[in-house]
């Protein structure tokens, strides 16, 4: 998958998510995906190279690092709590919804209850 496609996917998935919404804090050039307030979901270039910052597992993140060299230590975000995916051949649309969807169900866990739109426990898992 190459970049601007993985971008549109991640921002595809990201806008079906209940109480998602697009922001640009920090200006054009970077694209910030929130839930109540708490950021889910980084885009922008990094030199030229569209990325995609999501929040991880630390475990799950450091497996995903090791598997695949197109994902990367959270671009100027924790390295242990965020990952940076970028453009390439093991990057498949169904990888990048699934990673989506598990930053957004992390940062949603970690919401107060009364402001969680969805239960973070059960939200896009198969049965």
């Amino acid at each position: 998958m190459n970049g601007p496609t993985l971008q549109k996917t991640a921002a595809e998935c990201a806008e079906e998510l209940p109480g998602a919404g697009l922001e640009h804090p920090f200006g054009d050039a970077w694209e910030v995906y929130k839930v109540s307030g708490k950021v889910f979901m980084l885009m922008t270039e990094v030199p030229g190279r569209p990325v995609v910052i999501l929040k991880s597992d630390p475990a799950e993140a450091e497996a995903l690092r090791e598997q695949n060299a197109n994902i990367t230590p959270g671009y100027y975000m924790n390295k242990k709590h965020w990952i940076t995916l970028e453009g390439g051949d093991a990057i498949d649309q169904q990888l990048v919804r699934e990673l989506v969807m598990e930053s957004y169900r992390l940062v949603v866990s970690r919401l107060p209850k009364s402001r969680q739109p969805v239960d973070p426990h059960t939200y896009g898992r198969s049965a």
